[in-house]
């Protein structure tokens, strides 16, 4: 007994002694090239595009739904007649858990470890954009047992209401370590040298990030006008907290694709052809060029959309609608679509319209009235800057002070206090959020409501499913959110099969059009 145990600790000695050689070995084949860990500087990019760019993928879907586009194919059965795919939710969950909020813990706890507490701040705030995004999207999301690699390809969902309190969360922590001064920071939160890292979104400037931090909880808190919770003051103190000015504004601009990169130009742009097969919608050129707003023809048209586009319905397709000069769709002849344009996320205009409607629901129209006027300055002077694009050529007029005054003093904007309503700021604010995923969460909490979206249609042959329901049926005959994505549907069914059971769905078209948390009283 003795000498077996002998034997068996000589055998470890002798194993761990060979061990620590071999470890010594392969040492001299480490890579210093290609890091296993990497310093938070190099991380946050990363994090802060692809986070982004999370939204700018919903939006391959959404601006069907809100009626910003529709397809130049009549009946063709897509988005803007409420046909939805898993497929099409797939990028906005990947790139909320793999491509951005997975990096976001290892970048945390990198930065933690070495004191770079904006880092630490730039993750939280991040994490709660991603999951704003995501939960306003998809409904009830993973977080509480997220990001745990292949410990876990299966977490459980956390309720939409919960997401909502960690999105809070998270933001008050960032704007913690954002309010830190510079001594407390370890690393530089921005560096030019030997390459461009750390804050790609501000420059480094906390001081953006703070703001930031708040007009995302502003805008979370805007989404639950339905809540008897809901409290136009404390959204009102938020904004009084946020962004000032459109050069606060969460955007991404595009580059000019260099290899082995392909993907760095606009997603809407025609290098990419995303939005090849869709027109401008009806809805949105009828704000545009006089119709809605009789003998107003608003400066913006011929650059959000150019001057010649007369708008198709949805469901009903279009053979004309062309860029001028070109045999491509009008979508690539607006503003949006340029190559090298900028997709944004959130911005100053949408916070003073957020500042409008809920100053209105708290009955002070004074600041109603100037917060909806600053915010429809502020997206005429953000787009009217001009300039011409090419593939194809565009040039787009610049919009002067006086066209803006001008229109300020129009028909389409209240002119008295009295005469603000819900409508005039709703309307503005879906011109001047173009494209933006988040105008669908505004569509959704006001049930479509044709007295607010005046020129909103019912496509021509829906969904059967959808359409064949009563019109007085509001709830059940739009959508109200994505499918999950298809990855889950495969990776993580039985998280699926809750969800259908959680909104009482059986079917796909059951499932789309149950109202998520926020959506309902």
């Amino acid at each position: 007994m003795n000498l077996n145990r002998y034997i068996m600790g000589l055998g470890l000695l002798l194993g761990t002694a060979a061990l620590t050689s071999c470890e010594k070995f392969l040492d001299v084949n480490n890579n210093p090239n290609n890091p296993v860990a990497s310093t938070p500087n190099f991380l946050l990019p990363g994090i802060i595009s692809n986070g982004i760019q999370t939204q700018m993928f919903t939006a391959l879907r959404t601006p069907y739904i809100t009626q910003y586009v529709v397809s130049r194919t009549a009946n063709s059965g897509g988005n803007d007649q409420y046909y939805f795919t898993n497929a099409q939710s797939t990028n906005t969950f990947n790139y909320s858990y793999f491509q951005a909020g997975g990096n976001i813990p290892v970048m945390q706890k990198a930065a933690e470890a070495e004191g770079s507490v904006y880092y630490v701040g730039a993750g939280k705030i991040m994490q709660a954009m991603i999951l704003a995004h995501a939960t306003d999207m998809l409904g009830d999301i993973p977080y509480s047992e997220a990001y745990q690699g292949g410990a876990n390809f299966t977490p459980k969902y956390d309720p939409q209401e919960q997401i909502y309190a960690t999105i809070n969360r998270l933001c008050d922590e960032g704007a913690v370590e954002m309010a830190k001064p510079a001594s407390a920071n370890f690393r530089p939160l921005y560096s030019t040298a030997p390459s461009e890292s750390g804050d790609i979104l501000y420059k480094g400037d906390p001081g953006k990030w703070l703001r930031l931090a708040y007009a995302l909880k502003a805008r979370q808190a805007q989404h639950l006008t339905k809540k008897s919770s809901y409290d136009p003051n404390a959204v009102l103190a938020l904004c009084d907290k946020a962004f000032t000015s459109s050069a606060d504004d969460a955007q991404i601009n595009f580059q000019v694709a260099v290899a082995p990169l392909s993907n760095t130009t606009n997603i809407f742009g025609v290098t990419r052809a995303n939005f090849g097969t869709a027109a401008f919608s009806s809805n949105v050129v009828k704000y545009l060029n006089g119709t809605t707003f009789p003998g107003v023809v608003d400066p913006r048209f011929g650059v959000l959309v150019p001057s010649t586009s007369t708008g198709a319905d949805p469901g009903r397709g279009t053979t004309t609608n062309l860029t001028p000069g070109s045999t491509v769709t009008d979508f690539y002849g607006g503003w949006y679509a340029r190559d090298l344009g900028y997709f944004e996320a959130i911005t100053y205009h949408e916070l003073k319209f957020i500042e409008a409607e809920a100053a209105l629901r708290a009955n002070n129209r004074t600041r109603a009235l100037a917060a909806l006027r600053a915010g429809i300055t502020a997206h005429m002077k953000k787009v009217g800057a001009g300039g011409t694009y090419t593939a194809p050529t565009v040039t787009f007029p610049i919009i002067s002070d006086a066209q803006i005054n001008a229109y300020l003093a129009s028909a389409a904007v209240p002119q008295t206090e009295a005469q603000v309503t819900l409508r005039s700021i709703m309307e503005q604010k879906y011109i001047a959020m173009f494209l933006n995923p988040d105008s669908w969460s505004d569509l959704r909490r006001l049930n479509y409501r044709p007295s607010v979206y005046v020129n909103f249609l019912y496509p021509t042959n829906a969904n059967p499913a959808l359409a064949s329901r009563p019109v007085t049926d509001s709830l059940r005959r739009y959508p109200r959110r994505l499918l999950p994505g298809a990855t889950e549907v495969t990776v993580n069914p039985n998280a699926v099969a809750a969800l259908y059971a959680d909104a009482g769905a059986t079917t796909d078209n059951d499932y789309i059009t149950a109202p998520l948390w926020f959506d309902r009283p």
